[in-house]
Protein backbone atom coordinates (compact mmCIF):
# COMPACT_ATOMS: atom_id res chain seq x y z
CA UNK A 1 0.00 0.00 0.00
CA UNK A 2 1.64 3.24 -1.42
CA UNK A 3 2.22 5.96 1.38
CA UNK A 4 1.45 9.86 -0.07
CA UNK A 5 2.74 13.22 1.48
CA UNK A 6 1.01 16.55 1.84
CA UNK A 7 2.47 19.63 1.59
CA UNK A 8 0.81 23.53 1.36
CA UNK A 9 1.09 25.03 -1.73
CA UNK A 10 2.26 28.34 -0.54
CA UNK A 11 0.97 31.17 -2.88
CA UNK A 12 -1.18 29.51 -4.87
CA UNK A 13 -4.61 30.73 -4.55
CA UNK A 14 -6.36 27.57 -6.74
CA UNK A 15 -5.28 24.56 -8.79
CA UNK A 16 -5.71 26.80 -11.85
CA UNK A 17 -2.67 29.05 -10.43
CA UNK A 18 -1.03 25.15 -9.38
CA UNK A 19 -0.94 24.05 -12.80
CA UNK A 20 -0.17 27.03 -14.72
CA UNK A 21 2.92 27.52 -12.11
CA UNK A 22 4.26 23.85 -13.18
CA UNK A 23 3.75 24.28 -16.70
CA UNK A 24 5.77 27.81 -16.91
CA UNK A 25 8.35 25.39 -14.68
CA UNK A 26 8.18 23.01 -17.40
CA UNK A 27 8.36 25.45 -20.21
CA UNK A 28 11.62 26.86 -18.47
CA UNK A 29 13.03 23.32 -18.12
CA UNK A 30 12.33 22.21 -21.44
CA UNK A 31 13.84 25.46 -22.93
CA UNK A 32 17.23 24.54 -20.93
CA UNK A 33 17.30 20.59 -22.12
CA UNK A 34 16.51 19.20 -18.91
CA UNK A 35 13.72 16.45 -18.02
CA UNK A 36 10.14 17.02 -18.12
CA UNK A 37 9.68 16.53 -14.74
CA UNK A 38 8.35 18.65 -11.39
CA UNK A 39 10.35 19.31 -8.42
CA UNK A 40 9.83 20.19 -5.33
CA UNK A 41 13.27 21.07 -3.18
CA UNK A 42 12.57 20.40 0.87
CA UNK A 43 14.86 20.22 3.58
CA UNK A 44 13.83 16.99 5.03
CA UNK A 45 14.33 13.66 3.67
CA UNK A 46 11.41 10.85 3.97
CA UNK A 47 12.90 8.06 6.13
CA UNK A 48 9.32 6.35 4.30
CA UNK A 49 10.69 6.92 0.83
CA UNK A 50 10.28 2.90 -0.76
CA UNK A 51 6.80 3.50 0.80
CA UNK A 52 6.04 6.45 -1.52
CA UNK A 53 8.07 5.43 -4.66
CA UNK A 54 5.69 2.40 -4.03
CA UNK A 55 2.61 4.89 -6.08
CA UNK A 56 2.76 7.65 -3.61
CA UNK A 57 1.48 11.13 -4.57
CA UNK A 58 2.41 14.66 -3.20
CA UNK A 59 -1.11 16.12 -2.21
CA UNK A 60 -1.27 19.77 -2.46
CA UNK A 61 -3.01 22.29 0.65
CA UNK A 62 -4.42 25.17 -1.39
CA UNK A 63 -6.69 27.45 0.66
CA UNK A 64 -7.17 25.35 3.86
CA UNK A 65 -8.08 22.64 1.52
CA UNK A 66 -6.61 19.10 0.10
CA UNK A 67 -6.98 20.23 -3.61
CA UNK A 68 -4.48 18.41 -5.91
CA UNK A 69 -1.95 16.31 -6.67
CA UNK A 70 1.08 14.84 -7.82
CA UNK A 71 2.49 11.41 -8.79
CA UNK A 72 5.55 10.86 -7.10
CA UNK A 73 8.22 9.37 -9.49
CA UNK A 74 11.57 10.22 -7.40
CA UNK A 75 13.14 10.90 -3.97
CA UNK A 76 17.00 12.50 -4.19
CA UNK A 77 18.65 13.62 -1.33
CA UNK A 78 21.30 16.08 -1.64
CA UNK A 79 23.68 18.79 -0.85
CA UNK A 80 23.50 22.45 -1.14
CA UNK A 81 25.98 25.06 -2.11
CA UNK A 82 26.28 25.73 1.88
CA UNK A 83 26.19 22.16 2.56
CA UNK A 84 22.93 21.62 3.82
CA UNK A 85 21.69 18.24 3.33
CA UNK A 86 18.36 18.67 1.34
CA UNK A 87 16.10 16.36 -1.04
CA UNK A 88 14.58 17.13 -3.93
CA UNK A 89 10.88 15.28 -4.51
CA UNK A 90 10.47 14.55 -8.02
CA UNK A 91 6.57 14.33 -9.55
CA UNK A 92 5.37 13.76 -12.91
CA UNK A 93 4.26 17.17 -14.04
CA UNK A 94 0.23 16.12 -13.99
CA UNK A 95 -1.62 17.70 -11.71
CA UNK A 96 -4.91 15.88 -10.61
CA UNK A 97 -7.51 17.72 -8.83
CA UNK A 98 -8.66 15.66 -6.05
CA UNK A 99 -12.44 15.99 -4.12
CA UNK A 100 -11.43 18.88 -1.66
CA UNK A 101 -11.12 17.92 2.07
CA UNK A 102 -10.39 20.84 4.68
CA UNK A 103 -6.57 20.49 6.63
CA UNK A 104 -5.26 23.16 8.79
CA UNK A 105 -1.77 24.63 8.00
CA UNK A 106 0.88 22.89 9.43
CA UNK A 107 5.11 23.48 8.48
CA UNK A 108 6.62 21.00 6.11
CA UNK A 109 5.49 17.76 4.91
CA UNK A 110 3.45 15.02 6.53
CA UNK A 111 2.62 11.77 5.75
CA UNK A 112 -0.54 10.88 3.99
CA UNK A 113 -1.89 7.17 4.65
CA UNK A 114 -3.91 5.99 1.64
CA UNK A 115 -7.32 5.10 3.63
CA UNK A 116 -6.75 9.44 4.18
CA UNK A 117 -6.79 10.61 0.74
CA UNK A 118 -9.28 12.39 -0.47
CA UNK A 119 -10.34 10.86 -4.26
CA UNK A 120 -9.55 12.07 -7.64
CA UNK A 121 -12.47 14.77 -8.24
CA UNK A 122 -13.35 13.17 -11.55
CA UNK A 123 -13.68 9.45 -9.74
CA UNK A 124 -15.54 11.48 -6.76
CA UNK A 125 -17.92 13.90 -8.05
CA UNK A 126 -20.39 13.47 -10.92
CA UNK A 127 -19.43 14.97 -14.25
CA UNK A 128 -21.12 18.48 -13.71
CA UNK A 129 -19.49 18.90 -10.28
CA UNK A 130 -16.37 17.78 -11.48
CA UNK A 131 -16.75 20.41 -14.80
CA UNK A 132 -17.59 23.45 -12.01
CA UNK A 133 -15.24 25.89 -11.75
CA UNK A 134 -13.21 25.84 -8.63
CA UNK A 135 -14.40 28.70 -7.18
CA UNK A 136 -18.41 28.19 -7.55
CA UNK A 137 -17.66 24.17 -6.06
CA UNK A 138 -15.72 25.72 -3.01
CA UNK A 139 -18.51 28.33 -2.27
CA UNK A 140 -21.30 25.87 -2.62
CA UNK A 141 -19.20 23.62 -0.08
CA UNK A 142 -19.04 26.70 2.32
CA UNK A 143 -22.75 27.02 1.98
CA UNK A 144 -23.38 23.25 2.89
CA UNK A 145 -24.28 22.54 -0.79
CA UNK A 146 -21.82 20.05 -1.79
Amino acid sequence: MPLHLIKLAVGCDSVKDLKEWIAERMQAAKKKGLPQHHVHITRMVPKRGDEILSGGSLYWVIKGEIAAREKIIGIEPFRDKDGIGRCRIVMQPKVIAVSPRPMRPFQGWRYLTEDAVPPDLSKAAAGTIAAMPEPMRRELRDLGLL
